[in-house]
């Protein structure tokens, strides 16, 4: 048995040709990984003495030659395909670890130049992965160190490998070339080409949107059924989740989660993650029914659940803290779907053990940083629409105090301000049109998904009777502006003091003027957060 080796990412490479020595297997490589495996020990055959042609052009070219691609690709089963070989002199190959020079981790540096990015452009790697995948009934691709382990196994049980890993080392190999292509693609086609500053130093403009979208999404699991029982349905993952994103989580109990239940958990999740001080999110229908902050997970949770215990029923509650016994206590008297966390103690884990349908996830939060990727965000959302997609950069637009502009006479207090600043977080995670009350960092009434911002205050204020819960000198969000008096009208009647919404309306003046007759403080934040 033969196997070539030839990798840009030298981990466990050493220990896997040790393996293989080992067994019995001949070594060839190439440049840089020769010299290691040589350094090492090992005895190694450089494939330009197979080929009986040395590396040229900076090692552009090594591998490109029918010595190295007739061993990997001649069938085994084809009599005139071995008689091919024996006339040309040409020794099969068995194995074939490779993996690609990386152009992902390059182009993703501050600062990468069009040149360095073109240099990480892998040639004859993919081009043996691809001739190896493509005869896998008789070649084995080794693309990744963590496929490694599983080779070995199965050459120290046998002594070869079996169809079912050979043709899994395929589909992988192939997959990792479509991975490589489309970065590359992505690259490329997002590059703003100006041929009068071309040279080594030249670092492009890149739009965020390129001329052709090759995303790369990595299968979770196959869901019992989609939004719907007649429609079917899967979990897709980013090629490389972002830290503490929903993909990122670990299942700790509980029946299967569900399209619906990802869905929502995702809504919850991002909206309770955006806190920096306790919280507990309690997300139904993909809206927000109670959201607020507290001491201790305890008092977030409390005070989340009573702003609409009716649609808390079946929810799904996310904590930015871990969830201890009262908590767990707490929140295991009521129906609860998925509850995540980034942790649970002892306690909390006993209290849920008895109850084996309610899905635990955990997800340990980001560390955060000065990228979206780094804060556990997407970068960019997409939306599939009739024989296309539509792209944008996601809305990851943080309000700050500085960024409220007061135009009313009356001025807001300093706890109505932190109440807006907590209500504006809220109403970004609502559907449109949103209205959101809250006081005291916590939502007491949410309107959502209406056509008419008139009936997303209506519905807000119903729910928080409902809940027999007081909107005196509370303060309200609108994702978007209000258009007329009316709404603002609306809102006030039912108690608010203080609003907070975009601005921006021909009318605005309008408005304003009602916000004056009408005694209370309203406060223009300068950005919408429509969320269809």
């Amino acid at each position: 048995m033969k196997a070539l080796i030839s990798v840009s990412d030298k981990t466990g490479i050493v220990e896997f040709a040790q393996a293989l020595h080992a067994l019995g297997v001949q070594l060839l490589s190439t440049g840089g990984t020769a010299k290691l495996l040589a350094d090492k020990g090992l005895p190694v055959t450089e494939v330009a003495e197979v080929t009986r042609f040395p590396e040229m052009l900076d090692g552009r070219v090594k591998t490109l030659h029918p010595m190295v691609h007739g061993g990997l690709l001649a069938r085994r089963d084809l009599p005139e395909h071995m008689a091919a070989l024996k006339e040309h002199g040409i020794e099969t190959i068995d194995l074939l670890v490779v993996n690609l020079y990386p152009f992902e981790a390059t182009v993703a540096k501050a600062g990468c130049t069009l040149a360095d990015a073109i240099e990480n452009i892998d040639i004859g790697g993919p081009a043996m992965v691809r001739s190896a995948a493509k005869n896998w009934k008789d070649v084995g691709v080794i693309t990744a160190a963590d496929q490694y382990d599983a080779v070995l196994a199965e050459l120290k049980a046998g002594g070869k490998l079996s169809n079912q890993l050979r043709f899994a080392l395929s589909v992988a190999a192939f997959n990792r070339i479509s991975q490589y292509d489309g970065a590359i693609s992505n690259y490329l086609s997002s590059v703003t080409f100006e041929d009068e500053k071309l040279s080594e130093e030249y670092v492009p403009e890149r739009s965020a949107f390129p001329g052709q979208s090759n995303s790369q999404f990595i299968k979770i699991q196959d869901l019992r059924y989609g939004e719907n029982s007649h429609q079917q349905a899967a979990w897709y993952r980013d090629l490389y989740p972002a830290p503490g994103s929903l993909a990122t989580g670990v299942q700790l109990q509980g029946k299967e989660l569900s399209y619906n239940n990802i869905a929502d958990a995702d809504a919850a999740w991002e909206c309770v993650k955006s806190f920096e001080v306790p919280a507990c999110v309690i997300v139904k229908h993909a809206n927000p029914c109670g959201v607020a902050v507290g001491a201790d997970a305890f008092e977030a949770y409390s005070k989340a659940f009573q702003t609409d215990p009716t649609s808390a029923f079946g929810g799904i509650i996310a904590f930015n803290r871990a969830v201890d016994k009262a908590a767990a206590e707490a929140v295991s008297k009521q129906f609860v779907e998925v509850l995540m966390a980034p942790d649970f103690s002892a306690e909390a884990l006993e209290i849920f053990k008895s109850k084996v349908n309610v899905r635990l996830m955990k997800i340990a939060l980001p560390a955060g940083g000065n990228t979206d990727w780094e804060q556990g965000r997407n970068a960019i959302e997409s939306k599939r629409v009739g024989s296309g997609i539509l792209l944008q950069s996601a809305d990851n637009h943080e309000l700050q105090l500085a960024d409220l502009k007061v135009v009313t006479v009356k001025q807001p207090t300093p706890q109505e301000l932190q109440d807006l600043l907590f209500a504006w977080k809220v109403a970004k995670f609502v559907k449109s049109n949103a209205i959101v009350f809250c006081k005291n960092g916590m939502t007491m009434g949410v309107g959502a998904g209406q056509m008419s911002r008139l009936d997303s205050a209506r519905i807000a204020s119903i729910k928080a009777e409902a809940a027999k819960l007081s909107l005196q000198n509370t303060v309200v969000a609108s994702d978007a502006f209000f258009p007329f008096r009316d709404g603002l009208d609306v809102v006030v009647d039912a108690g608010a003091s203080c609003v907070a919404q975009p601005g921006g309306s021909m009318r605005d003046q309008e408005v304003i003027d009602a916000a004056n007759e009408r005694g209370v403080a309203m406060v223009f934040t300068g950005v919408r957060h429509f969320r269809h």
